[in-house]
């Protein structure tokens, strides 16, 4: 497997983007100190209007402070079983007020957007928490929808022992956040090893369904702790098996390269599959946090 970044853009004006979905021609994009959903050309990545999820006082400088934040890490496109298209969008919940998400509609083809759904997951979190290893805190930083399943990657900084998928069944859990049931979904596990840089390991970053493939992005932080940042010494990108009844799967990414081989360091929040180029080549958008307020979209050519 090889991953060549083949072009990288600054965004301006989008600060610390941690989630990206590509719908037709439009890119949607969230960060995680930020109150909007912003949409790009996904081509051009030409900035459209943003959508505001909620409204708050606290984003004058341009950023939401790190303890107030609600930590959007987590977006995904889906279908629901009644054939509605829209986001669904998640906060992290490493801490109480990261336990907010919302539900955005998109229902028109030309990157239209309808009204906005805020959604706890207190209770969904809570059914999450007792499945993690003892004394890993809940940090879930990418989320990926098929036909039936919702998928939430958790990631566990500085430890390899806590990179689970929590596979959960898309139409329970919708029905479970939008409060048509009151019982929770039922949640099966999956541990994956991840690949290391420098005797650290990777954590899930990212992740998209595409072509009924699971691209996936992890990245390598020098820091054991979920809420504060540490020294990012570079990310991985490719493509995950699911099995059942599998307790641990190893991962096969390949480290992100600039051309001419060298490694590349900055910290992938996300990817989204911009279009096939072959059986088994595809182009991929990431996008970056320099965990100082900062964003780039990474065009990325993979071959598996």
């Amino acid at each position: 497997m090889l991953a060549l970044i083949r072009h990288e853009a600054v965004l301006p004006k989008l600060p610390s983007a941690s989630g990206i979905e590509v719908i037709g021609n439009v890119a949607y994009v969230i960060g995680d100190d930020a109150p909007f959903l912003y949409q790009l050309d996904a081509t051009t990545l030409a900035a459209g209007t943003p959508v505001q999820l909620f409204e708050t006082a606290h984003f004058s400088g341009g950023r939401i402070p790190k303890e107030l934040k609600l930590d959007l890490e987590c977006l995904t496109a889906l279908t629901t079983p009644a054939g509605e298209t829209g986001l669904l969008v998640l906060g992290s919940g490493a801490t109480a007020a990261r336990e907010q998400g919302f539900w955005v509609p998109l229902p028109g083809q030309a990157g239209g957007v309808g009204a906005v759904y805020p959604l706890s997951l207190s209770g969904l979190y809570a059914a999450l928490r007792p499945l993690l290893p003892a004394g890993v805190v809940l940090n879930l930083e990418a989320a990926a929808a098929t036909a039936t399943e919702l998928l939430l990657f958790q990631r566990t900084v500085g430890s390899a022992t806590g990179n689970l998928l929590f596979r959960l069944p898309l139409a329970v859990t919708l029905d479970y956040l939008h409060h048509r049931t009151n019982q929770a979904p039922a949640v099966r596990q999956q541990l994956f090893e991840l690949p290391h840089i420098d005797g650290k390991p990777a954590g899930f970053s990212g992740a998209t369904w595409f072509d009924n493939r699971l691209f996936v992005t992890a990245s390598v932080e020098d820091t054991q702790d979920a809420v504060l940042d540490g020294e990012v010494l570079g990310s991985f990108v490719g493509v995950l098996e699911l099995k059942d009844n599998v307790r641990v799967l190893p991962a096969s990414l390949a480290r992100l390269e600039r051309p001419g081989g060298q490694p590349y360091r900055g910290k992938v929040e996300s990817v989204a599959v911009r279009r096939r180029l072959s059986a088994s080549r595809y182009e991929l958008l990431l996008v970056t946090d320099d965990d100082a307020g900062g964003s780039t979209a990474v065009l990325v050519e993979i071959m598996l």
